[in-house]
């Protein structure tokens, strides 16, 4: 199947495509050093039908892979997420006008004991995300868990 049948919502992750220094700040880890071979890339797969993310993790966060597909309704997405502790979830996905956003909120792969998501905004040029994770414990009170931005670096 050609490029020329992909739905628009894929075309919309292109801003991702490239390689991204990755920056964390852990409140529970306040002394973790900054690593500076944290990266993460992203890369089209099978005929540009599915984003792939292979992110080498800043301490003491895990190597990860997620993949996201778009659903049905052609707006939004999932994201597939595999880390290096043997982790399986799976986020619902936006992504709209630099805003990209994960949620997990229901059971998957594991049972849901706390609720997580996660909210970055690209920057004007689209070379910086600024993003921040939060947790929630009962689904109704949110707290920081910590930030995450990527730099563009190729």
């Amino acid at each position: 199947m050609g490029n020329d049948s992909r739905p628009a919502a894929l075309e919309r992750l292109s801003v991702f495509i490239g390689t991204w220094q990755v920056e964390a700040s852990f409140p529970q880890a306040p002394d973790a050093e900054p690593n500076d071979d944290a990266f993460s890339v992203f890369e089209w797969a099978l005929d540009e039908r599915f984003l792939v993310q292979r992110t080498k993790a800043p301490d003491p966060a895990p190597d990860s892979l997620a993949i996201v597909s778009v659903d049905a309704d052609g707006k939004t997405y999932t994201q597939h997420y595999f880390d290096s502790r043997g982790v399986v979830r799976v986020y619902a996905m936006t992504f709209h006008v630099g805003v990209w956003k994960l949620l997990r909120d229901k059971p998957d792969f594991s049972p849901v004991d706390f609720s997580q998501r996660f909210t970055g905004t690209f920057s004007d040029d689209g070379n910086k995300i600024v993003g921040r994770w939060e947790v929630s414990h009962d689904g109704v009170r949110w707290e920081h868990d910590f930030d995450l931005s990527y730099l563009k670096v190729h």
